[in-house]
Protein backbone atom coordinates (compact mmCIF):
# COMPACT_ATOMS: atom_id res chain seq x y z
CA UNK A 1 0.00 0.00 0.00
CA UNK A 2 2.91 2.36 0.71
CA UNK A 3 4.04 1.98 -2.89
CA UNK A 4 0.67 3.34 -4.08
CA UNK A 5 1.06 6.30 -1.74
CA UNK A 6 4.56 6.97 -3.09
CA UNK A 7 3.27 6.77 -6.65
CA UNK A 8 0.39 9.12 -5.86
CA UNK A 9 2.83 11.55 -4.25
CA UNK A 10 5.11 11.37 -7.29
CA UNK A 11 2.18 12.07 -9.61
CA UNK A 12 1.01 15.00 -7.49
CA UNK A 13 4.54 16.42 -7.39
CA UNK A 14 4.94 16.03 -11.18
CA UNK A 15 1.61 17.82 -11.73
CA UNK A 16 2.69 20.72 -9.49
CA UNK A 17 6.03 20.98 -11.30
CA UNK A 18 4.33 20.96 -14.70
CA UNK A 19 1.81 23.57 -13.56
CA UNK A 20 4.68 25.81 -12.42
CA UNK A 21 6.47 25.28 -15.75
CA UNK A 22 3.28 26.08 -17.67
CA UNK A 23 2.75 29.24 -15.62
CA UNK A 24 6.31 30.36 -16.31
CA UNK A 25 5.90 29.67 -20.02
CA UNK A 26 2.64 31.63 -20.17
CA UNK A 27 4.41 34.69 -18.67
CA UNK A 28 7.50 34.45 -20.90
CA UNK A 29 8.12 35.90 -24.36
CA UNK A 30 9.58 33.18 -26.56
CA UNK A 31 11.10 33.29 -30.03
CA UNK A 32 9.09 31.73 -32.86
CA UNK A 33 10.85 31.35 -36.22
CA UNK A 34 9.05 32.88 -39.18
CA UNK A 35 8.38 31.17 -42.48
CA UNK A 36 7.38 32.92 -45.71
CA UNK A 37 7.84 36.34 -44.14
CA UNK A 38 5.30 36.31 -41.34
CA UNK A 39 3.95 32.80 -40.77
CA UNK A 40 4.99 31.04 -37.58
CA UNK A 41 7.09 27.91 -38.03
CA UNK A 42 5.15 24.77 -37.21
CA UNK A 43 5.12 21.10 -38.09
CA UNK A 44 2.60 18.29 -37.85
CA UNK A 45 3.15 15.02 -36.05
CA UNK A 46 0.51 12.33 -35.61
CA UNK A 47 -2.40 14.70 -36.24
CA UNK A 48 -1.13 17.46 -33.95
CA UNK A 49 0.26 20.75 -35.28
CA UNK A 50 3.20 21.97 -33.17
CA UNK A 51 4.31 25.59 -33.12
CA UNK A 52 8.06 25.69 -32.52
CA UNK A 53 9.19 28.17 -29.86
CA UNK A 54 12.59 28.86 -28.32
CA UNK A 55 13.58 30.38 -25.02
CA UNK A 56 16.54 32.29 -26.49
CA UNK A 57 18.64 32.75 -29.62
CA UNK A 58 21.03 29.98 -28.52
CA UNK A 59 18.18 27.44 -28.45
CA UNK A 60 17.01 28.65 -31.86
CA UNK A 61 20.57 28.31 -33.20
CA UNK A 62 20.88 24.73 -31.88
CA UNK A 63 17.65 23.86 -33.68
CA UNK A 64 18.91 25.43 -36.92
CA UNK A 65 22.17 23.46 -36.58
CA UNK A 66 20.26 20.23 -35.97
CA UNK A 67 18.34 20.92 -39.19
CA UNK A 68 21.57 21.55 -41.08
CA UNK A 69 20.50 25.14 -41.66
CA UNK A 70 22.78 27.03 -39.30
CA UNK A 71 24.24 29.07 -42.15
CA UNK A 72 20.94 30.76 -42.95
CA UNK A 73 19.51 33.76 -41.13
CA UNK A 74 16.36 32.96 -39.19
CA UNK A 75 13.82 35.73 -38.74
CA UNK A 76 11.69 35.30 -35.65
CA UNK A 77 8.95 36.99 -33.69
CA UNK A 78 8.78 37.34 -29.91
CA UNK A 79 5.45 36.04 -28.68
CA UNK A 80 4.16 35.72 -25.15
CA UNK A 81 3.60 32.05 -24.27
CA UNK A 82 0.04 32.78 -23.14
CA UNK A 83 -0.73 34.30 -26.55
CA UNK A 84 0.59 31.19 -28.32
CA UNK A 85 -1.60 28.91 -26.21
CA UNK A 86 -4.74 31.06 -25.92
CA UNK A 87 -4.88 32.79 -29.32
CA UNK A 88 -2.50 31.37 -31.90
CA UNK A 89 -3.00 27.63 -31.27
CA UNK A 90 -6.83 27.89 -31.41
CA UNK A 91 -6.60 29.97 -34.61
CA UNK A 92 -4.76 27.16 -36.40
CA UNK A 93 -8.05 25.32 -36.97
CA UNK A 94 -6.52 21.94 -36.10
CA UNK A 95 -5.32 20.46 -32.79
CA UNK A 96 -2.25 22.55 -32.00
CA UNK A 97 0.27 22.71 -29.18
CA UNK A 98 3.63 24.36 -28.60
CA UNK A 99 7.02 22.62 -28.71
CA UNK A 100 9.70 24.53 -26.79
CA UNK A 101 13.45 24.16 -27.41
CA UNK A 102 12.96 21.03 -29.50
CA UNK A 103 16.68 20.56 -30.21
CA UNK A 104 17.57 20.45 -26.52
CA UNK A 105 16.77 16.80 -25.83
CA UNK A 106 15.58 16.23 -22.28
CA UNK A 107 15.25 19.99 -21.75
CA UNK A 108 12.64 20.29 -24.52
CA UNK A 109 9.05 20.80 -23.36
CA UNK A 110 5.77 20.04 -25.10
CA UNK A 111 2.57 21.86 -24.25
CA UNK A 112 -0.05 19.68 -25.97
CA UNK A 113 -3.52 20.81 -27.01
CA UNK A 114 -5.30 19.48 -23.94
CA UNK A 115 -7.61 21.00 -21.34
CA UNK A 116 -5.76 23.14 -18.86
CA UNK A 117 -3.15 24.15 -21.44
CA UNK A 118 -5.16 25.47 -24.40
CA UNK A 119 -8.76 26.73 -24.25
CA UNK A 120 -11.22 23.91 -23.63
CA UNK A 121 -12.99 24.76 -26.91
CA UNK A 122 -9.97 23.47 -28.87
CA UNK A 123 -8.58 20.88 -26.43
CA UNK A 124 -8.49 17.39 -27.91
CA UNK A 125 -9.63 15.90 -24.60
CA UNK A 126 -12.28 18.51 -23.74
CA UNK A 127 -15.19 16.13 -24.27
CA UNK A 128 -13.54 13.43 -22.12
CA UNK A 129 -12.71 15.94 -19.37
CA UNK A 130 -16.23 17.38 -19.51
CA UNK A 131 -17.79 13.92 -19.37
CA UNK A 132 -15.64 12.95 -16.38
CA UNK A 133 -16.59 16.13 -14.54
CA UNK A 134 -20.28 15.58 -15.28
CA UNK A 135 -20.07 11.98 -14.06
CA UNK A 136 -18.40 13.12 -10.85
CA UNK A 137 -21.22 15.53 -10.04
CA UNK A 138 -24.05 13.13 -10.79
Amino acid sequence: MAADGDRDGDIARARREFAALLGEFRRTAVLVPLVDGDGLWSAESEGIRWIYAFTDEGALARWAMARGEADQEWAYRRVLGARLLDVVAPAMGVPCGVAVDVADGADAVLFPPVAGIVPDSVAVNARAVGASAAEGTA
